[in-house]
């Protein structure tokens, strides 16, 4: 979701590149972000090779922004005082 938030627009291998993950690992999480309807699918065909790209939605994108929000005040409430 990372990629996604700062990318319009991200191709499989793009992804996988960036990430450094296997064809496998990266379905199988690009997999579960789809069916929480947190990012959307297109594919089509460049010539004759398949390209499959990403989109964040708008309910991906304020997930992934609670999400950082909850890491930000976890690191906030356990900041140690001197």
């Amino acid at each position: 979701m990372s990629v996604l938030m700062v990318e319009d627009t991200v191709d499989f291998n793009t992804l996988k590149e960036t990430l450094q993950l296997t064809d496998g690992n990266l379905a199988s999480h690009l997999s579960a972000l789809e069916e929480a309807q947190y990012l959307r699918v297109e594919k089509q065909f460049v010539g004759r090779k398949p390209n499959t790209t990403y989109h964040a939605t708008d309910l991906g994108r304020k997930a992934f922004t609670n999400h950082l929000d909850a890491l930000e005040q976890l690191i906030l409430d356990n900041r140690k005082v001197d």
